[in-house]
C-alpha cells in the first residue's frame, strides 16, 4: 500500500509485512483513538497456540457462529469431522491433512462445529494434503480428518463454534 504524491503517482510505502511464527512474533495491539479496548477483540494466534495444547481448538476472532480457531498442530489428532465445510491454512510449520469420505455422518446435517470420532472412520480414503506455511485446503462436509505434525505448527481454522471450541476472550485479548 503506498501513499499518493503530488505528481499524481503513488509512493512506496515505508511499511513491511512481516509473518511471524510460533518461536518468534511481535505481540502488536490495538491503538485506541478516543475509544475502548473492550469493544474490539485482538490475539496473536502465535502467542494463542504457543500457550495451547495440541489439538485445542481457541477461537481467535468471531462472526455471527463462525469462528477462526488457532490450533497448535503437534504429533497427530483424532480424526474429526463437520456438517458443514471448514477452512485450514497453516501459518507455521508442516501439517498432513487425510481424508475419508464417510460411509454415514453422525452428525445432523445443521450440527455446527467439528466433532472428534472414535476410532477409525468408514468409509472410502481421499487422499492426503501436504500444507506447508502458507497453504489452505478445504475440509469437506461429510469428510472425516486427521492432522499429523512432525513437529509444532500452527493451523488457522474457518469454522462454526462448536462443542470443542474454546472462548478464552478474557485471557487473549487487550484489554487497555
Amino acid at each position: 500500500m503506498g501513499t499518493p504524491s503530488k505528481s499524481g503517482g503513488v509512493e512506496k510505502s515505508a511499511y513491511t509485512t512481516v509473518l511471524g511464527s510460533l518461536d518468534s512474533y511481535d505481540k502488536g495491539g490495538v491503538e485506541l483513538i478516543n475509544d475502548d479496548a473492550r469493544h474490539y477483540a485482538f490475539s496473536n494466534i502465535f502467542e494463542v497456540a504457543s500457550k495451547s495444547a495440541p489439538w485445542e481448538k481457541v477461537a481467535v476472532a468471531k462472526n455471527f457462529e463462525y469462528v477462526l480457531e488457532a490450533v497448535r498442530a503437534e504429533g497427530t489428532s483424532q480424526w474429526r469431522t463437520a456438517a458443514h465445510d471448514e477452512f485450514v491454512v497453516c501459518l507455521d510449520g508442516a501439517v498432513t491433512v487425510e481424508l475419508v469420505k464417510l460411509d454415514a455422518s453422525p452428525l445432523a446435517p445443521d450440527a455446527g462445529g467439528s466433532i472428534a470420532l472414535d476410532g477409525e472412520p468408514t468409509g472410502r480414503p481421499m487422499g492426503r494434503i501436504h500444507l506447508a506455511r502458507g497453504h489452505q485446503a478445504l475440509l469437506p462436509s461429510g469428510a472425516a480428518y486427521r492432522f499429523s505434525a512432525p513437529s509444532p505448527a500452527v493451523l488457522m481454522m474457518q469454522t462454526i463454534a462448536g462443542p470443542d471450541t474454546q472462548f478464552r476472550w478474557a485471557e487473549i485479548c487487550q484489554t487497555v
